[in-house]
């Protein structure tokens, strides 16, 4: 084992990030960026002069960063190639792309060449679907990528002249106007001299330097309506009032682990306007009487990462965060906090668990965060998208929000549209837009004259749709909470993927099934079993056909994960997994009768499975 030994320089960057937490432990997935950055990967040695850091065994080390996908392991090489595998990057070609890339290196899934120069890999949504097919190299995302690209960037990597395209934004055409979106495309919009210009933080000033009641301000936001844009959809002020009335220690948390397959609005507002979402922090935190906020970035984020550091960095140098903001008697500390690459901290308990140093393993319910949650403190857990929002209820108003939207899911909302569409992206919309609008008036519809086949409209997890109630007059299914719900579906996220009829349905599901039992922590049996078998289910009858039994036994299997398991990632393999068997039946007959897929015009969406490919269980 090599000997690995931090400089004195590290030590104490070290144990600054540590001061920034209540217990040293909590400073664990930070510790492993810094071995990664100073030993150019996390090996044994690394892991052992963390755990000396830290004050934990090499054990504990060890078996937190092995349940995380996202840190360089030693056998990695320079170059490592990350090809996104999921749904919407699989229906715009990402097989093909990987199976160049193989053969134009020589090498197979996690395997590097010879000289150490390359390491390929299929990984997870990078939250880059309008952009698919996505390659990650490193940290540094490539969009759209041809085959011919990768020939090219794999003749300049050698040749080390390589550099790392710029993520160039756009936003297509929306007839309706922005609201968090307005500003993201100005040039400078990151940067902080850009949001004071355009009246930036004055919210979070009068605030603090009026003394307002912070009970008025979460009157407001309950007010408003504003309901939480990260998936499920509840009530932020009521949450916010959820937490004890003492005067106890209390955190606010940023979930900015954006991770649902089809999902990639809260990138755009981190990358292109963080000081808007800093903004939000101080009022939220203002408002429910915190002092101490951390925002968990996933860790494929990481030019987001340095981005939303440095307007941390920034704001600090302002005296809008630290001691006595704004000249105020309030104090707001806010650390970015980057995760290792795990879907499951998405999930707001699992995002506690990690960000306490631990596995990302959800926890029972109750007692919820609010009451128990970061460090047994109680703890508010807030998306992206949720919290950019309240600067401007505390700008506009009550009566200008509800103005926007439906009476009962008020405000814009961010729809992340790929897959099968003319011009995938980021749309801000009111709520209750209705999805045929959205798919053909405003994202120009289905390309190359195909037809549509289906819509997934809140990320992967949420139940399909077909064609048919999409075209319905009646009713005609629109895009807000009680819609989507009545129409059997939900919102989710608000990502929409669209799929046409050039598409296999069960090669689909299976593609979403692999991706749950990848991600699933192995908690729960109902979750580690059921996920595996389900996905496993899918792939036999996909490529052999199988038995027409086993339709009926892949539904019965993921009706018997709903409800059964400590988080919900069970019932987001299992709600997906049901409709797709009960509205394309037909598509599971044919495959059955045919003794495979009757659909094969290419590469398939997904490898095949191995045995127990559970990432983290």
């Amino acid at each position: 084992m090599t000997v690995r030994e931090f400089t004195p320089e590290v030590v104490a960057e070290l144990e600054t990030i540590c001061a920034r937490y209540p217990e040293r432990e909590a400073a664990l997935l930070p510790a492993l960026r810094l071995a990664e950055r100073e030993f150019g990967a996390v090996d044994a040695g690394a892991m052992r002069e963390v755990a000396k850091h830290i004050g934990v065994s090499a054990a504990k080390v060890w078996g937190v960063f092995t349940f995380y996908t996202h840190y360089r392991r030693p056998t990695d090489g320079e170059y490592v190639l990350q090809v996104c595998s999921t749904l919407p990057c699989g229906l715009c070609g990402s097989e093909n792309i990987f199976d160049h890339l193989s053969d134009k290196l020589g090498i197979e899934k996690d395997g590097s060449t010879p000289d150490g120069k390359f390491t390929l890999k299929k990984v997870e949504c990078l939250a880059n679907c309008d952009q698919a097919p996505t390659v990650q190299v490193n940290e540094h995302y490539v969009d759209r990528v041809t085959p011919q690209d990768c020939d090219r960037m794999i003749e300049e990597m050698k040749a080390g002249t390589w550099t790392a395209p710029e993520q160039i934004y756009h936003l297509p055409p929306n007839p309706h106007e922005p609201v968090l979106l307005k500003h993201v495309l100005e040039p400078g919009s990151h940067t902080i001299e850009h949001y004071l210009a355009r009246g930036g933080y004055e919210q979070a000033r009068k605030l603090v330097t009026t003394k307002r009641d912070p009970d008025e301000v979460v009157q407001l936001v309950l007010d408003s309506g504003l309901r939480g844009r990260g998936g499920a959809g509840f009530p932020t002020g009521r949450k916010w009032t959820f937490l004890p009335k003492n005067g106890a220690t209390r955190y606010l948390v940023i979930n900015a682990d954006e991770s649902e397959p089809g999902t990639f609005k809260d990138k755009i507002l981190i990358d292109k306007d963080p000081h808007l979402l800093l903004d939000g922090i101080i009022c939220s935190a203002y408002a429910i009487r915190s002092n101490t906020s951390y925002i968990y970035i996933r860790g494929e984020f990481g030019p987001g990462a340095v981005i939303l550091q440095k307007a941390v960095d920034e704001a600090y140098a302002k005296g809008f965060l630290g001691k006595g903001v704004f000249g105020s008697d309030f104090d707001i500390d806010v650390t970015v906090h980057r995760g290792g690459g795990a879907y499951i901290c998405g999930e707001e308990t699992g995002l506690l668990s990690s960000l306490e140093g631990k596995r990302g393993n959800p926890k029972i319910k109750p007692p919820f965060p609010a009451v128990e949650g970061a460090w047994g403190k109680p703890t508010i857990v807030n998306n992206v998208e949720t919290i950019t929002c309240v600067p401007l209820i505390l700008e506009k108003g009550v009566d200008w929000f509800k103005s926007i939207g439906t009476e009962r899911s008020p405000g814009t909302k961010l729809f992340s549209v790929c897959g099968h569409v003319e011009r995938p992206g980021n749309y801000e919309l009111p709520l209750g837009v209705s999805l045929k609008e959205l798919i053909y008036d405003i994202c120009g519809g289905i390309p190359n004259g195909r037809k549509l086949k289906a819509v997934i409209p809140g990320g992967s997890s949420a139940p399909v749709l077909t064609a048919a109630e999409v075209h319905a007059e009646d009713p005609v299914i629109c895009l807000d909470f009680e819609s989507l719900k009545e129409a059997g579906t939900m919102l989710g996220s608000g990502a929409i993927i669209v799929i046409d009829d050039s598409t296999c349905m069960v090669e689909a599901i299976w593609n979403i099934l692999r991706f749950y039992a990848h991600e699933s922590c192995g908690q729960c049996t109902p979750c580690r079993e059921g996920t595996g078998w389900i996905a496993k289910m899918a792939g036999r009858i996909e490529r052999e056909g199988g038995k027409l039994e086993e339709i009926d036994m892949l539904d019965e299997v993921a009706w018997g994960m709903v409800g059964r398991t400590i988080c919900v990632l069970a019932d987001a393999a299992a709600m997906p997994a049901r409709s797709f068997v009960q509205k394309f039946r037909a598509d599971f007959e044919a495959h059955i009768e045919r003794g495979g897929c009757p659909h094969k015009h290419g590469k398939t969406l997904v490898p095949p499975m191995k045995e127990g490919a559970h990432n983290h269980a």
